[in-house]
């Protein structure tokens, strides 16, 4: 028969080690330098604690216990180098170790542009550009490791997951802040390549279809052109003509979420090997041709450098696979 007897209890000093007190945190100053100046207060917040939810950060803020040089702050202050910020003892919820970022094929080996401000790289396709949404690791969290020195880096625009080219990032918040205001502001020149699929007419042709996120029953974001939109402005220049497609340059006013490829679909000349706007019988042959994604590069950027002013113009080639299909069509 089994021992229906009492389990013997726990010893008193056997505790969880989850369950185990920690130390009471401590209160932070945090000295701000080059790479934090002109960040708003709660956004700088946001990434320090991270984990803490944001009415939380606004209510410490509120109740004074965040503090700038010893004074109450509003959470819109932009900090400034050399400020002092005073951060209280707040508890971060704990979250799962991440997987190691692995390093297979670097990406500091596709620099176009480096100088201590801005890091500017030629994307491969079928790499995000930051991790989430079932992604383990991308673009940002890959350099992040490369460059361990770099004590600011972030995205200043995001490319498709299946698109390459040339994707800009910033060394210095003060890079990041400009850049965003210059491309907010149409102050760049951004160029694509892409292969429409289809006879396109016009040599030059002025695309502006306001556009509108949505979401479908699946959960899946998706974008179309809606009068109620966003104003996007596509500026369309054939550069070809191939068996059944169009190569065509896309020059993007506006910096709307999937603006060329629902433009084009929207225009009835879906992008080669697009699986959310295209057409999925014809992508599904083009698969078998060679075409193993959407046809589509960030070729080039024209902008003024964000903290000198010197013109700059980069440019990405057509990669392998996209130019040896058109290889094989031609």
């Amino acid at each position: 028969m089994k021992d229906l007897g009492n389990k013997p209890a726990k010893k008193p000093g056997n505790v969880p080690k989850e369950a185990a007190a920690r130390p009471p945190a401590q209160v932070a100053k945090v000295s701000i330098g080059p790479e934090d100046a002109g960040q708003r207060l709660d956004n700088f917040l946001f990434r320090k604690l991270k984990g803490v939810p944001k009415t939380r950060i606004y209510r410490i803020c509120r109740d004074g216990e965040v503090r700038v040089n010893s004074k109450r702050i509003e959470p819109s202050y932009r900090l400034v180098e050399g400020d002092e910020v005073r951060i209280p003892p707040v508890r971060v919820a704990e979250r799962p170790d991440k997987a190691p970022v692995k390093v297979t094929k670097p990406l500091l080996d596709r620099v176009i542009y480096r100088d201590d401000s801005l890091l500017i790289i030629d994307k491969p396709a079928g790499m995000a550009v930051h991790g989430g949404s079932g992604v383990s690791q991308g673009v940002i969290e890959q350099l992040r490791v490369e460059l361990p020195e770099a004590r600011f880096l972030e995205l200043a625009h995001r490319l498709d997951r299946e698109t390459s080219g040339v994707l800009v990032l910033a060394l210095k918040r003060s890079a990041l802040v400009e850049l965003h205001r210059m491309l907010r502001e149409g102050e760049t020149r951004k160029c694509y390549l892409t292969l429409a699929v289809g006879h396109w007419r016009d040599q030059v042709r002025n695309v502006r279809l306001a556009l509108k996120k949505y979401v479908t029953g699946d959960g899946e974001r998706r974008v179309s052109a809606q009068e109620d939109g966003q104003a996007a402005h596509t500026i369309f220049r054939l550069l070809g003509h191939y068996p059944g497609f169009s190569l065509l340059e896309a020059e993007l006013k506006t910096g709307r979420t999937h603006q060329i490829r629902v433009h084009l679909a929207s225009l009835k000349h879906p992008i080669a090997g697009d699986d959310k706007y295209g057409d999925f019988e014809l992508n599904k042959r083009l698969k078998s041709q060679g075409l193993k994604r959407m046809f589509l590069h960030s070729a080039s950027l024209e902008f003024k450098h964000p903290l000198t002013g010197k013109p700059l113009k980069l440019e990405a080639p057509l990669p392998d696979d996209l130019q040896g299909f058109l290889n094989s069509i031609k």
